[in-house]
């Protein structure tokens, strides 16, 4: 079986949307994924193919094939070193960075109207022309505790960008509109931001312990962000918020009619009101 080298370093939500093409790509190839340490088991228990330091001494020399799911400068030049003779990614036109493309032998044309997760299984099919998309099961990274989250509305305040944020007096103002059902989940530098919507602030979680609580809530409430990518994939009913993103290309994936979303209009976080959300909360309850 030829060896296949996977590249997407980072982040938490893009990660999330590469998996289902890893995994349809598994039946054909025999993989290792260079990627992040914090997104190692995520990839071990839910993708279940060998991980690997983005390193010369991990990846020279040891592979047919290189796919760089990423399109950056960074992921395109790690698949250069690998020293794969065939080496796929993205057309320039559909990558951030132009001239990552460059370092590509095959250079591969997607359909830009769809979601991320369908560019990745477009790019797989370059590969592999009878991939199909795949059922993935998301719930073995979901930690044994903390349990005590079955029926709570989890709010998500954060997000990786300030632009993508939610105003903290619109999420304190649904928290007070839901109850004590309502519950915030925070990560790093966020408990400040939690603390001031009102609810009940969860404890620290890791990334597994964030996926058993994600996964036990009835609706999960959040911007363009990792953990609503979690929640989704997890099979846990969503309320994505979108101004500045496209929830056609970048929503929960599956559940994107339940956007309440800006971008076709304004583009601003400031404009999604909170009747709204309410509203589509309430559908989904």
């Amino acid at each position: 079986m030829r060896r296949l080298l996977v590249v997407r370093l980072s982040a938490f939500g893009d990660v999330i949307h590469t998996i289902p093409a890893v995994v349809a790509l598994r039946s054909f190839f025999d993989i290792d994924w260079a990627v992040r340490p914090a997104y190692r088991e995520l990839i071990e228990l839910v993708a279940r193919v060998r991980v690997v330091r983005p390193s010369l001494k991990e990846i020279r020399n040891h592979h047919d094939l290189v796919i760089d799911f990423q399109g950056l400068m960074k992921s395109a030049f790690l698949a250069r070193i690998s020293g794969a003779p065939e080496r796929y990614g993205f057309a320039s036109e559909f990558v951030r960075e132009k001239p990552a493309a460059w370092l590509m032998n095959r250079r591969v044309r997607i359909d830009p109207a769809t979601h991320v997760v369908d560019w990745n299984l477009q790019l797989a099919r370059a590969v592999q022309r009878d991939v199909k998309t795949p059922h993935v099961d998301f719930t073995p990274f979901a930690a044994d505790e903390p349990r005590g989250f079955a029926g709570r509305v989890v709010l998500l305040p954060g997000a990786g960008k300030a632009h993508k944020q939610w105003p903290v007096e619109r999420f304190r103002e649904l928290a007070k509109r839901i109850g004590p059902k309502a519950i915030t989940v925070w990560g790093p530098g966020e408990r400040p931001l939690a603390e001031g919507i009102g609810a009940e602030v969860a404890p620290p979680t890791s990334f597994r312990e964030l996926a058993r609580v994600l996964r036990d809530a009835s609706v999960v409430i959040g911007s363009d962000t990792g953990p609503l990518h979690l929640a989704a994939a997890l099979g846990t009913r969503v309320v994505g918020l979108y101004g500045p993103t496209n929830p056609a290309r970048n929503g929960p994936y599956g559940q994107i009619a339940n956007c309440v979303e800006t971008f076709s209009t304004s583009k601003s976080m400031s404009d999604i009101s909170v009747d709204a959300v309410q509203r589509r909360v309430e559908e989904l309850i």
